[in-house]
């Protein structure tokens, strides 16, 4: 029997603004005292009465344009009502029937895929409950509960792990560049859930959906690799029911990190379970034609938009082009080098920098900021300016330094923020370009490599480079490589 997965994702991201969603409390996910950040509206007192941020309403509007949504301007707020220890009213504030935004999509550049988004609607999140290792009790931190909290659904879109993993990477990013929600997941920031089901390869008629496709739900996975990881086991083990003859059955799951497996916690809730009604307690919310096109001019350039520039304006790697968009700082202390570059060696030339010109510079730039600048420098920032690297960088263009002598000039750079030129000359570290100097070491590396000078002679033309390589040494990486070539050449005639 030949099964293919069909996978629904839905993902829940705390918003990152100043105060929750329905109160003044302060949110912040970094608290780390219990029960600090609270108030009667979030705890739920009687006769309270919440009022919606508008900030999250924002920002929620914001994602949606950027996930190309339709926005709705017109929706109101209803009550999911369940119990459960982190939730103090016994009921949720959330949008079903008329959430905020509907359809839109977010491309896999990877998967090379569109995977369509059924809604994003906006929300209130629960507390935290907090399990005292060896004790027959749980604490309950509301630090947590009403803090803003978006939803999204995607349509069953997905095929594999590896495309549920692209999809929560690539939405970490937007969501990080459009500064909506750090969407940290080890923080509890952002939550996914996974939504599987198998069914005949052959035959994908509702039909067959119905007796092979029961779905499975696995909750509050916290990690891109855990999400992948509980896919691929959701697989195996429907798989295996399958193939046995045996019905799979429709349950809510969770993860077991240690065991790397999914248990079972309850039969699967359906959406009349939760007795959706409307919240007495908020207004309809409108939104007008101008309040979404001022939001809609606030949106940045996306990881998508970037990477494609990135490729056509500087000809980088691939893998260099998803270093920079997925560390933003970095890309655009890139491009503030690659503007000093442009200027400083098109006046030198005295011309403007040809295409070929801008990307030979942008691989040599993203080439030493990549492996060797982050090699080092991984968790730190940059002691130095995007200036004094753009003057490193057309020193490596011009030949002004070789590169034994460029990974000496950096590595100085890196632990004390100094411009190359003022390393250069503090250490003793300036290029030999008289060719009379170069000469004498020129004679010695001759006379201790004659076998080399003889295969060179026979037209072996790598035994002209074994001899610079050792001229290199010789200068300890101070001779003009350029000037280096010629003086052996000459000498070898």
């Amino acid at each position: 029997m030949e099964l293919k997965p069909t996978i629904g994702l839905e993902i829940h991201i705390e918003l990152n603004t100043l105060s929750k969603m329905f109160c003044s409390c302060r949110n912040d996910s970094s608290e780390i005292e219990p029960n600090k950040n609270v108030c009667p509206v979030c705890l739920a007192h009687p006769g309270v009465l919440p009022v919606a941020n508008k900030e999250a309403v924002k920002k929620l509007v914001k994602t949606a344009l950027a996930l190309n949504c339709q926005i709705n301007q017109e929706s109101f707020f209803e009550r999911k009502n369940y119990f459960y220890p982190d939730l103090p009213k016994g009921y949720q504030i959330s949008q079903y029937q008329a959430p905020l935004s509907t359809g839109g999509y977010l491309d896999l550049p990877q998967a090379g895929k569109r995977i369509k988004i059924t809604r994003i609607h906006m929300e209130e999140d629960t507390g935290s409950l907090v399990h005292a290792e060896g004790a027959d009790y749980s604490l309950v931190n509301f630090n947590r509960s009403g803090v803003p909290l978006m939803e999204l659904v995607t349509e069953p879109d997905f095929e594999t792990a590896d495309e549920v993993k692209e999809f929560i990477k690539e939405l970490q990013l937007i969501l990080r560049y459009l500064n909506v929600s750090w969407a940290n997941m080890e923080k509890g920031e952002m939550r996914c859930e996974v939504n599987i089901s198998l069914s005949e390869a052959k035959s994908q008629n509702s039909k067959v959906k119905n007796e092979l496709g029961t779905k499975v739900e696995v909750k509050n996975l916290n990690s891109i690799a855990v999400a992948g990881a509980a896919v691929e086991y959701e697989i195996k083990r429907q798989t295996e029911i399958l193939e046995k003859g045996d019905k799979v059955i429709q349950e809510t799951r969770g993860w077991h990190d240690a065991k790397r497996l999914t248990f079972s916690q309850r039969q699967k809730e359906q959406a009349h379970d939760y007795r959706y009604f409307p919240e007495p307690d908020l207004p309809i919310l409108h939104l007008s034609g101008e309040f979404i096109e001022e939001i809609k001019t606030c949106i940045p350039e996306l990881p998508h938009e970037k990477r494609k520039r990135f490729e056509v304006e500087y000809g980088l790697t691939t893998g260099d082009v998803e270093v920079f968009i997925s560390k933003k700082d970095l890309a655009g202390f890139f491009e503030n080098v690659m503007s000093e570059l442009s200027e400083w060696v098109g006046s030198e030339k005295g011309t403007g920098l040809k295409d070929e010109e801008i990307k030979k510079l942008a691989k040599i730039a993203a080439n030493y900021l990549v492996n060797d600048v982050l090699g080092q420098n991984e968790e730190k920032s940059f002691l130095f300016s995007p200036e004094n690297f753009a003057e490193f960088i057309k020193k490596i263009y011009l030949n002004e330094i070789s590169s034994k002598i460029a990974k000496i000039v950096l590595g100085k750079m890196i632990q004390t923020g100094n411009d190359p030129s003022h390393i250069i000359r503090e250490e003793g570290l300036a290029q030999i370009s008289d060719a009379g100097v170069i000469e004498i070491s020129a004679k010695e590396v001759i006379a201790s490599n004659q076998k080399a000078i003889e295969d060179y002679r026979k037209g072996k033309q790598a035994s002209l480079q074994f001899l610079i390589g050792q001229l290199m040494a010789k200068t300890k990486g101070k001779a003009s490589p350029d000037l280096a070539k010629a003086v052996l050449i000459n000498l070898l005639k």
